[in-house]
């Protein structure tokens, strides 16, 4: 029991040493890097990564307008409105190799907009 503890502390350590490292910033234009502001003080980041890299849930790089296989077996395309969804119903469209569900948020339609500029620039 101790041996299985002393593990999922090594394991949480590990990632949360990943998700606050101090890697140089993506250089962004404003409306992205106003995008990476607000997905990192929403508590975005802690998952998806400082850029967008993926820790414990999918990266953002490259996401913009690629392919995303679905756990219902569908392949749908990330654009803007797939995006959108995935962000204010994290539920509806859970990706494929994933089992951490992402938590629902409270951002609004602007905020979105922004987060998804910020997406689309990581590529």
């Amino acid at each position: 029991m101790k041996f299985r503890y002393a593990i999922a502390l090594m394991v949480i350590s590990v990632l949360a040493f990943s998700a606050c490292s101090q890697e140089p910033d993506i250089p962004l234009s404003e409306a992205g890097n106003q995008g990476r502001t607000l997905a990192r003080a929403s508590g975005c980041s802690s998952c998806h990564g400082r850029n967008g890299q993926g820790v414990t849930a999918p990266t953002w790089q490259g996401l913009y307008g690629n392919q995303v296989g679905l756990e219902s077996g569908m392949v749908v395309v990330a654009n803007e409105d797939y995006l959108y969804r995935s962000i204010t119903d994290p539920q509806a469209q859970i990706r494929t190799n994933w089992t951490i569900k992402m938590p629902m948020n409270s951002l609004t339609d602007d905020e979105v907009a922004s987060v998804i500029a910020y997406i689309k620039e990581l590529r």
